[in-house]
């Protein structure tokens, strides 16, 4: 146990936080694909915000048409208030093609549609992943107890150990030593700021509507980073804080593959590098991916020593590897695929629910 401050204010769990906080005001959205949406890790979610009882909870639903009137009768038979949000329903996509909107879906349209909907229903907005097998009713009350003080955007931490081995491989092996090898050279707040958290890629996260309204996501992976290089804009280091939310355990990702770690890694360090543009941090791709490659090595020397500490499985072998594999990731983006602020569209967030609604309502019984 520690006490330790970051840039950014932490508050640690010192034993079964459980703050008060201002839990009914606000929504809570948790993303879902109709692959996870049985999982037991799910279920679990679910059915601990029924008992958190938030003001709302949102359900971002990404499914085809053929599977989601059986993700809302398993939603239903859960013991939880929660609205389904069709995110690429066929109705919800034509809207947004009116918009100039449509596009490649994924995870981050899916959350930024369910944040525009949330910030239009409730002061503060908290954001879940729905694979966390760890969940616990102390979660969502632990992010919203900053938003009651002075801050506008908490981020959740924790540790990603399980089966007697780390996880989190790509905060520990791609995120982690990239902003590191960035603050080797640059003295800059953004930079700072990017390496104050304990758990970056966190999927866990809470803030007032005013900033939600702020956040430009991309439309898939590396929503976390770009929420991190947003939030620096609209709260920076002094009204951000950054909570304890214990052991997490996780669903897991093969490294390979579609969807994998190494597609979720060209996409984080796209992001990465987009926050750092917006804040006029040029990048030196080919000398900052070499000095990548020899800080996440050390980066992997702590983490054995760490491993071997707690008697816990290491394979060096495979987290060199991944580094190998993380560091073509460290090249010029090519594009931004970012949404804009919900400030800055006038995509009304009403219609977007009437058009999911119909939607569903269009396949019910089917």
């Amino acid at each position: 146990m520690e006490y330790v401050q970051e840039r950014v204010a932490t508050l640690h769990d010192f034993g079964d936080a459980s703050p008060a906080a201002p839990v009914d005001r606000a929504t809570v959205v948790v993303p879902l694909t109709d692959r996870d949406h049985a999982s037991l890790a799910a279920e679990q979610v679910l059915s601990t915000l029924g008992d958190v009882d938030p003001q709302s909870v949102l359900v971002a639903l990404r499914a085809g048409g053929g599977t989601v009137d059986d993700v809302r009768e398993w939603v239903d038979s859960i013991d939880v208030d929660a609205d389904l949000l069709w995110c690429n329903a066929p109705a919800v996509r034509s809207l947004l093609d009116e918009h100039g909107l449509n596009g490649e879906a994924g995870k981050g349209r899916d959350v930024w549609l369910a944040l525009g909907v949330a910030a239009a229903r409730s002061e503060f907005v908290a954001v879940h992943d729905a694979d966390a097998t760890t969940y616990g009713p102390d979660h969502v009350p632990r992010l919203l107890f900053p938003l009651a003080r002075d801050y506008s955007f908490a981020k959740g931490y924790y540790a990603r150990v399980e089966n007697r081995r780390l996880y989190g491989r790509l905060c520990r092996l791609l995120y982690e030593p990239l902003v590191a090898a960035l603050g080797e050279s640059r003295d800059d707040p953004i930079v700072d700021y990017l390496g104050a958290f304990r758990y970056a890629l966190a999927g866990e996260f809470a803030a007032t509507s005013d900033l939600v309204r702020q956040l430009r996501p991309p439309r898939g992976w590396g929503l976390e980073v770009a929420t991190l290089g947003d939030a620096f804009r609209e709260a920076g280091f002094d009204g951000t804080a950054q909570v304890d939310l214990g052991i997490h355990e996780h669903d897991h990702r093969a490294v390979s593959g579609r969807g994998g770690l190494s597609d979720m890694a060209d996409e984080v360090a796209a992001a990465l590098f987009g926050a750092l543009a917006d804040h006029g941090v040029a990048v030196d791709h080919d000398a900052l991916r070499e000095r990548y490659r020899t800080t996440a090595r050390r980066f992997v020397d702590q983490y054995a020593a760490d491993a071997a500490f707690n008697g816990l499985e290491f394979d060096r072998v495979a987290e060199h590897e991944q580094v190998d594999a993380y560091a073509e990731s460290v090249r010029p983006p090519a594009s931004d695929d970012r949404l804009p602020a919900w400030t800055e569209t006038d995509l009304d967030p009403d219609a977007v629910c009437r058009a999911s609604q119909d939607a569903l309502d269009s396949v019910a019984g089917e």
